[in-house]
């Protein structure tokens, strides 16, 4: 089957093996099968997100001998886009304000639930609000995030029933519910990642989505809301995550060796993409000259 795959990274940092790893995975896909690999830059944080990155990781990639279709779409210049799918969700009423802050929601929680992704379940405070305390709050101009309301979006027809295809592992069962009232939109990130993920790989044509394991669960959330919007399902092939000499999983937060520092050092690109598809490589780029 020719396979349209993605690697989508977020240009908060220079990019590293694990990134290198991911890269890959869908550059195989794609190129073995006949297909079409393309590159997605996510860069809804406009806070953390900077150019410069953007430049950098292209020319890693580049020099990786990887190569792509222009242009390349930039999350960022795209909100309207966003905004759409969120009116939609609204007119079918599955999103509503939440006024919360984190402390209000900790403190809401006796015994707080997490989601899969570690994140804290929402106890729903804002769910329940009197809707005429609602409009005196958003008139009054107080800020708030847009919540899925789970609830109402499990009973949409047919999303109780969701599954989505793992390479290798068949049809998996969706569970969504496990993430509660998910944040789509706030006002520093007016459209979370998982609507904007969504939304890209439908519009892009994405048949295979590859990418870290860490991911595996949330794409229950995103099966409903493919569902939701009438959006075509792609299939998923979940990695394994690279690790460093200690185990801890390679990232960007933790000072992890990018690609750039292993350039400098004289590393080859064959080099490095052996060392990001063979783990036991990793200790030995952790002490490589010009890594820190």
């Amino acid at each position: 089957m020719t396979e349209i795959t993605r690697f989508a990274p977020s240009p908060t940092g220079h990019l590293h093996l694990g990134h290198v790893a991911s890269a890959l995975a869908g550059w195989r896909a794609a190129t073995e099968s006949g297909g079409r690999f393309v590159l997605r830059v996510e860069d809804i944080d406009t806070v953390r997100c900077r150019p410069e990155f953007i430049a950098d990781l292209y020319a890693d990639l580049d020099w990786l001998g990887l190569s792509w279709p222009q242009p390349v779409r930039r999350q960022s210049l795209h909100m309207d886009d966003y905004r759409r799918v969120l009116d939609a969700l609204d007119a079918n009423g599955l999103l509503y304000p939440c006024f919360c802050t984190r402390r209000d929601i900790a403190e809401a929680a006796s015994a707080p639930h997490r989601a899969p992704d570690g994140t804290m379940v929402y106890p729903g405070t804002c769910r329940h609000m009197d809707p005429g305390r609602r409009a005196e709050l958003l008139a009054a101009g107080m800020p708030y995030a847009l919540r899925l309301d789970m609830t109402r979006a499990l009973q949409w027809p047919g999303a109780t029933a969701l599954t989505w295809h793992e390479m290798g592992r068949g049809p998996q069962p969706c569970q969504p519910q496990h993430f509660g009232d998910v944040v789509l939109a706030r006002k520093d990130v007016p459209a979370s990642y998982h609507l904007c993920v969504t939304h890209d790989d439908a519009l892009q044509g994405i048949t295979l989505v590859t990418r870290g394991a860490d991911l595996m669960a949330a794409t229950a959330l995103h099966r409903l809301l493919q569902h939701i919007m009438g959006w075509p399902a792609p299939r998923y092939r979940h990695h394994p995550l690279l690790c460093d000499a200690s185990g801890r999983r390679l990232a960007k937060r933790d000072g992890a060796v990018s690609v750039r520092a292993m350039r400098a050092a004289g590393w080859t690109p064959a080099q490095v993409c052996a060392a990001a598809g063979t783990p036991d490589h990793i200790s030995a780029v952790s002490s490589a000259p010009g890594s820190h």
